[in-house]
């Protein structure tokens, strides 16, 4: 089994790639923001053929119960930027590309596996924003409210995968609580203080799998 992890920034690539020694699991830097992901999720599946790509990295968390460096696993994806209208056609939901599911879901069986872990689960929202003021994520929150983390690239992965007919989810790290944060200094201080040990859930989880655990 092929296993592809797709991060965005040079800071997770590196603390990933320490994870993982196995020449059937590849780690790989897309670059921020959703074309970079698109981009970078679809080079994965044409030169490595995974069967399962992960979405890897941080993201700002939502919800009384979510603080700095807990893990939120995808149930659903979609795009909290993203509004197609309803002029051709009116059943087109906002956060939806037309013609593509109102919303990507994780893979069942890979969710169940996830499940097991320390985790959080629920909606992750993705755009082409770093959400570093309060008004921009209550801007969000209002049409998402049971978004637990929003991020820049899960839902373009997904949707990559979506359209190849891979299996995905995706693991978010979360770096910032943005309705009590104040100009990212939680974000700041995650990548300071308390990233070090961010992404062994994803390496337990990918063990598990492996394992068929």
């Amino acid at each position: 089994m092929r296993i592809g992890i797709i991060v965005a920034m040079d800071k997770e690539l590196q603390q990933l790639r320490q994870l993982f020694s196995s020449d059937d699991i590849r780690v790989e830097k897309c670059g921020i923001g959703k074309v970079n992901a698109a981009l970078g999720a679809q080079r994965m599946i044409n030169e490595f053929h995974p069967d399962i790509i992960i979405s890897s990295g941080c993201a700002g968390g939502n919800g009384d119960d979510i603080e700095v460096q807990d893990v939120v696993v995808s149930t659903e994806l979609c795009y909290h930027d993203v509004y197609c209208g309803r002029a051709i056609d009116d059943t087109t939901q906002y956060g939806q590309v037309q013609g593509m599911p109102v919303r990507f879901t994780a893979d069942a069986e890979l969710l169940a596996k996830a499940r097991k872990l320390d985790v959080h689960e629920g909606l992750i929202v993705t755009g082409d924003w770093f959400v570093d003021s309060k008004d921009k994520m209550r801007s969000i929150i209002e049409k998402f409210p049971e978004a637990r983390a929003v991020d820049m690239e899960s839902a373009a992965i997904a949707q990559t995968c979506y359209i190849n007919n891979v299996r995905f989810i995706s693991f978010r790290v979360i770096s910032d609580i943005p309705l009590r944060d104040t100009d990212a200094s939680m974000y700041h201080n995650f990548w300071d203080t308390v990233a070090e040990h961010s992404f062994q859930i994803t390496k337990t989880f990918v063990e598990s799998v492996i394992c068929g655990g």
